[in-house]
């Protein structure tokens, strides 16, 4: 699983390559730029025909330095191109007043005036951007930590042309994918259509607005392979340290063995007429895997459940000394409740469940009950996945969800990384925020995301039981064998997949019947 950088790591790494002495802060520019025209020629391949007209908006830092890069390359490709800058010439760092200089050897670049803008060169910037065939924005990129206040006469009244953001859509946070907002709420950020990232996908590519505002994200190598490797910064107090993107999951094929060799996932249910979603969870585990999988309801609900299903076993409990009976079974290995059970007999359950301290996924209403019975958070263990969608995380973690709620007004902004991970290392157990961009923590500090974006949106998971399909897929994982985090990760990267392998039309009952397509293709 790759790296997705924060700025401080982006920072670290570039400034290791140069310290090396193998290459200047003026070379990676030239990359950057020549990066970035080639990834826009391939993404409008109409605009490789012949030369245009692009307006440059280049920023008081290495961004604009970027951006100096890319005017001068297309002017020697024969292409009209204007220049606008956003600062003072003494403004600049050093590589980026070099290609400010190589720049105006050739052509001039207008001041936009700072820190206000100047209202003759705004109208002039507006008015070459509307008959232009490209604007590039190289006005802020991933260092941004003010809000663009001053600029937003500007990036308001800019036409929806084609938009290349060189690395970061200027005024969105590169940490947390949050635009820096004033105090009074306004949040201006040019949107792109197509955003070109350097040597790696920034956080903010993929958390909260970011995959809205990048529009199409390419990554282009600079040459800096060489040092991915060098340790990240710390992580500043409370937040998020190493984060990985989670890609296609290995080790799900099954080899020999019986049924109880690939484990036994029980999914707890509620009460007659309240099966339902523990029967997308039972079907999601049966079809990730697990040996065997019994659904647990209370007499009442046997006929209702026997009506429904046929591979998953039924098992009557009644309440939690019937399920302490159950759960004496050892070749029981997993556990999900919450789906649809009632917040009264999740409460009623949990307290049995958490006591054989056994693989446990607690999704819905268990959350619920969990964040209205706060003694039981201390028998939370390491083995325990808690999968809360943004309002139940906002029960279980009022505080965390309060700092992720506050206007970001400098950066880094605090992201779903940040507060994931502090959850889980105060709880003591993986917790999965879903959502678009669902984030994974651990509480050894094991922090991932999988972003439903890009080329892997999965829009129609946006359905009444989808996520208890999820639930089910983590405990089959679970059941299996796989770790807390590598269950949960490898869940939501097929939750995703089977969503996309199935397509438009989507409900949550085809989610599992989709898995056998995808395991195929993934050469299971």
């Amino acid at each position: 699983m790759p790296d997705l950088l924060s700025s401080a790591q982006m920072r670290a790494i570039e400034q290791a390559a140069i310290a090396s002495g193998t290459v200047t802060g003026r070379e990676l520019m030239e990359r950057a730029g020549r990066a970035a025209i080639d990834a826009a020629l391939a993404f409008w391949p109409d605009l490789a025909v012949a030369p245009g007209r692009v307006t440059v908006f280049c920023g008081p830092g290495n961004n604009g330095g970027d951006g100096f890069v890319i005017a001068r390359l297309l002017a020697d490709r024969g292409w009209q191109v204007a220049v606008f800058l956003y600062g003072t010439p003494g403004q600049l760092p050093p590589d980026a007043a070099q290609n400010r200089d190589r720049w105006l050897a050739r052509g001039q670049a207008v001041s936009l005036g700072f820190p206000a803008l100047d209202p003759g060169a705004t109208a002039a910037a507006i008015a070459s951007a509307q008959g232009a065939d490209l604007v590039v924005d190289a006005l802020f990129g991933t260092g941004l930590t003010r809000p663009l206040a001053a600029l937003a006469p500007l990036l308001s009244a800019l036409p929806r042309q084609r938009t290349l953001a060189v690395d970061l859509p200027s005024g969105l946070c590169a940490d947390s994918g949050r635009p820096l907002a004033t105090p009074e709420g306004a949040t201006p950020v040019l949107r792109a259509d197509l955003t070109v990232a350097f040597h790696a996908a920034k956080r903010g590519h993929y958390l909260a607005r970011g995959p809205e505002l990048c529009g199409a994200l390419r990554i282009a190598d600079i040459g800096l392979s060489s040092w991915s490797q060098i340790s990240p910064p710390e992580a500043p107090a409370g937040g998020a340290g190493r984060l990985r993107l989670i890609e296609q999951p290995a080790g799900l094929g099954k080899g020999g063995g019986h049924k109880y060799s690939h484990g036994h996932a029980l999914v707890l249910s509620g009460g007659p007429g309240q099966g339902g979603a523990a029967r997308l969870a039972a079907r999601g585990a049966l079809r990730v895997g697990a040996g065997l999988v019994t659904l647990a309801c209370p007499p009442a609900a046997l006929t209702e459940n026997a009506a429904q299903l046929t591979a998953i076993m039924l098992r009557p409990v009644k309440d939690a000394e019937a399920l302490a009976g159950v759960l004496e079974d050892t070749r029981i290995t997993a556990l999900c409740l919450g789906p649809g059970m009632g917040v009264p007999r999740a409460a009623a359950l949990l307290p049995a469940v958490l006591e054989v301290r056994r693989p446990t996924v607690i999704d819905a209403d268990a959350l619920t009950a969990l964040a209205g019975t706060p003694e039981l958070a201390g028998a939370l263990h390491d083995r325990c996945v808690l999968t809360p969608h943004l309002g139940e995380f906002n029960r279980l973690f009022p505080d965390l969800a309060a700092r992720l709620a506050a206007l970001p007004i400098e950066g880094p902004a605090v992201s779903r990384a940040d507060v994931v991970a502090e959850a889980a290392l105060r709880l003591g157990c993986t917790v999965l925020l879903k959502g678009p961009d669902t984030v994974i923590a651990a509480p050894d500090g094991t922090l991932s995301l999988h972003g439903a974006a890009y080329d892997r949106a999965a829009p129609w998971l946006a359905t009444a039981g989808s996520g208890d399909v999820l639930a089910g897929f983590i405990a089959g994982l679970l059941a299996r064998g796989l770790s807390p985090h590598a269950a949960s990760a490898a869940a939501a990267w097929l939750h995703a997949e089977t969503a996309r392998s199935f397509g438009p039309g989507l409900i949550a009952e085809d989610l599992p019947e989709s898995l056998p397509a995808v395991f195929r293709a993934m050469g299971l």
